[in-house]
């Protein structure tokens, strides 16, 4: 709720015309509300800080969080292809200056950081009393109805889906980090890598709403196949019991 709070006030004070600054502003809730959170629960809030900062992780997941998108939508790309859409490869030429503009902004004062909140503070919370699953949907939920106000009312449905992957991916890793990557990458992938075009003599309604219907169709089958691989686990070790307190009890 503070999560909300923080954020859709300052956005709300950027519609009406605060500017750039404050709008950014908001996209930090996340971070925010958990830094509050963890100070009055009487938790080290340099501990926490110190724990989003965790890097000495395999190299495999810095691969995944940078490609995992690309992948994805080159996926996305065959499909509409194998629909009868046509592709134009000679996008990509451009895309390059785009996406690395993007994927800076992103991971530097973009929504990158709201990954300290959500992976960094929520989603381990969570798991200690739900099991992954559960705590994805839950989680997943929770970041896609507070993109509503940036993206309408089905602004919640594409987080809800993506949330699976990140869950994956900060449990293997255990890294924030690696999950900011992740955020900076899927957006300009979103933005940037789609290669179907539009006929000449269609004006683009149709066609558009069939692509995106291909890509949160591979967005949902992605995450369906991710949890039937993991069995539901989504990459989540328990804690293994301290012995000695309970050879104590």
């Amino acid at each position: 709720m503070l999560t909300y709070a923080i954020s859709w006030s300052l956005w709300g004070v950027a519609a009406l015309g605060g500017g750039r600054v404050v709008f950014l502003l908001g996209g930090l809730g996340p971070f925010l509300s958990a830094l509050v959170i963890t100070r009055l629960s009487g938790t080290s809030v340099r501990e926490w800080l110190r724990s989003l900062l965790v890097w000495r992780v395999s190299p495999g997941y810095y691969v995944i969080a940078l490609l995992l998108p690309a992948v994805i939508f080159a996926v996305i790309n065959l499909v509409l292809f194998a629909l009868g859409h046509e592709l134009d490869f000679a996008l990509l030429l451009g895309v390059a200056p785009s996406y690395l503009g993007t994927f800076l902004l992103v991971a530097t004062v973009g929504g990158g950081f709201e990954e300290p909140g959500w992976r960094g503070f929520a989603l381990p919370r969570l798991q200690a009393r739900r099991s992954p699953l559960v705590s994805t949907l839950f989680l997943g939920l929770a970041w896609g109805v507070w993109h509503i106000p940036l993206y309408g009312p089905a602004g919640f449905v594409v987080p809800l889906i993506l949330a699976f992957f990140y869950t994956w991916l900060y449990n293997r890793s255990g890294s924030v980090l690696v999950c900011l990557l992740l955020h900076a990458s899927f957006t300009p992938a979103q933005n940037l890598l789609t290669l179907a075009v539009a006929p000449e003599d269609s004006n683009g309604g149709g066609l558009a709403d069939s692509i995106d219907l291909v890509i949160l169709g591979v967005y949902i089958a992605s995450a369906i196949c991710l949890t039937l691989a993991t069995r539901g686990r989504l990459g989540f070790k328990p804690e293994p019991p301290d012995v000695g307190n309970i050879r104590a009890g």
